[in-house]
């Protein structure tokens, strides 16, 4: 027997958990999510910030403000310690937001409280069993939830993963860092510093007082519980001090490891961020590629559970995200590479950081540290197919609007740019809005540069274009089907 059922049961109530659950409930998916905290508060300030193409995402729900509002805009990008300009980025978010992780947790918990999403708080998954129909998902408490589909989002150390018998190759690691908040006697010195082993620096906490550190071990340790005296050994190794540390509120050790899921989905089972790639935190990529993960799957995850498509659509999931997440494994192996601080890598460096400063090297790094350079696989055709749909301004029989907010609602939209009323998408109307609409400007890609602007795209949920007409509607229906099920018989 089972106590509860759910359409979509969420293990894991982090960012990328909350943002899926999000999604699957504007579309009208009943969504709970299982999480082991009784709230939303987190040990230590964690992930630091959103990038471009992630506040682009929750501008798409028309949520973005609420982050905004909280945090700081910086308009560059770091290489290597070099510091690149990024304020040149075509986006209307062409900067990082710094903003700890507890404040992007209370925010998305906000939205999907809103949402009526309902949360198993104080608990954990400790088994599944799928069949063909469902997913019985058991509890610690002694509870049996039921679902059409179980996704994990429960970390590095999944135990969905794990127990849906889903392979994690990789990298092993060869370097370990503890991370720290903790008051400090004598006067740290604060800064970036490159040791021999890898990158490790001090920084005040937006108190002033307290410091934040990361800080390269002499060995590679292992587990995430480092004593304290582990702590003050690694800082007299990397400062010659430990600066009187006590008062130690948050100790962590983190890895340069690097390993993905062999497949994002096994049957009824399906994995999204941390559960599906795990990395060195260098470029501060995670949680940001976890909320990208969250966006593409659960508008077609909304669609299988309400039987608009088949289930094969589930698998370009993998097909779209499986490799984003192997060029970012790729990438924070070369940046932790990059990090050492022997005469040899310092000389790449110093090298490299020159490179960086030229422009087409440093359009290409900048656009693929925020996400905006992501590309699916969606055949030839025009630069916007399978990219992100830039957020042009428009105007509308309703007055002048942005791209971003017909997507407020998740649903897809088919946008003409030419003549009005001359687009039939009769049989996908219920599912899709057709929107007729001007535009005066210029469609300006990251690293392309401008394109000729179409007359007509297909826009999907997570703001990626599917179709492009050029000059006709040739294919339109073909997009149609493949991605939002077939017509509705009138």
């Amino acid at each position: 027997m089972y106590s509860s059922e759910h359409d979509v049961v969420i293990a894991g109530g982090g960012p990328t958990g909350l943002m899926l659950a999000g999604e699957l409930a504007l579309a009208g998916v009943d969504v709970a999510i299982v999480e082991r905290r009784m709230n939303q508060d987190v040990e230590g300030s964690r992930a630091s910030g959103l990038h471009p193409r992630s506040i682009e995402l929750l501008d798409q729900r028309g949520i973005a403000h609420r982050f905004l509002s909280q945090g700081e805009k910086h308009r560059v990008v770091l290489f290597a310690g070099a510091v690149l300009d990024a304020s040149d980025r075509p986006t209307r978010h062409n900067y990082t937001l710094a903003l700890w992780q507890a404040k992007i947790e209370r925010s998305l918990a906000d939205w999907t409280s809103e949402l009526a999403v309902e949360a198993y708080r104080g608990c954990e998954v400790t088994d599944f069993v799928q069949n063909d129909a469902s997913v019985d998902v058991a509890l610690n408490d002694g509870r049996t939830l039921r679902s059409k589909y179980l996704v994990g989002c429960d970390g590095g150390r999944s135990l969905v993963r794990k127990t849906a018998g889903i392979d994690f190759p990789g990298w092993d690691p060869a370097i370990s860092y503890l991370i720290f908040e903790a008051d400090m006697a004598d006067e740290p010195a604060l800064g970036m510093r490159h040791g021999e082993r890898g990158v490790y620096a001090l920084g005040r906490l937006e108190d002033g007082k307290r410091v934040r550190g990361v800080v390269t071990e002499q060995r590679l340790e292992r587990g995430d519980k480092p004593t304290i005296d582990a702590l003050r050994g690694a800082l007299i190794a990397a400062y010659g001090s430990d600066f009187g540390v006590h008062n130690i509120t948050w100790l962590s050790r983190f890895t340069d490891a690097a390993r993905q899921a062999a497949s994002y989905r096994k049957g009824r089972v399906l994995l999204a961020g941390d559960a599906a790639h795990v990395h060195s935190p260098v470029g501060g990529q995670g949680l940001n590629i976890g909320l990208q993960d969250a966006v593409n799957l659960g508008w077609k995850l909304a669609q299988v559970v309400k039987d608009i498509s088949p289930e094969s659509l589930l698998d370009t999931y993998h097909a779209e995200r499986h490799p984003v997440g192997a060029a970012l494994l790729k990438q924070t192996l070369a940046l932790t590479a990059l990090n050492r601080g022997d005469e040899r890598t310092n000389a790449l460096r110093e090298m490299m950081a020159q490179v960086m400063q030229m422009d087409a090297p440093r359009l290409w790094y900048s656009a693929m540290m925020s996400g905006l350079d992501i590309r699916y696989d969606l055949g030839e055709g025009h630069p916007l197919l399978g990219r992100r749909m830039p957020d042009l301004d428009i105007l509308t029989v309703d007055g002048p609007t942005r791209v971003f907010a017909l997507l407020h609602d998740a649903r897809p939209v088919l946008l003409n740019l030419g003549e009005p009323n001359t687009l039939d998408i009769t049989g996908w109307a219920g599912r899709v809005k057709l929107i007729d609409a001007k535009f005066e400007g210029v469609c300006d890609l990251p690293v392309i540069g401008v394109v000729q602007t179409p007359t007509a795209v297909l826009i999907r949920p997570d703001g990626h274009v599917a179709w492009v007409a050029d000059g006709s509607t040739t294919g339109l229906d073909d997009a149609l089907r493949t991605w939002f099920g077939e017509p509705a018989i009138e």
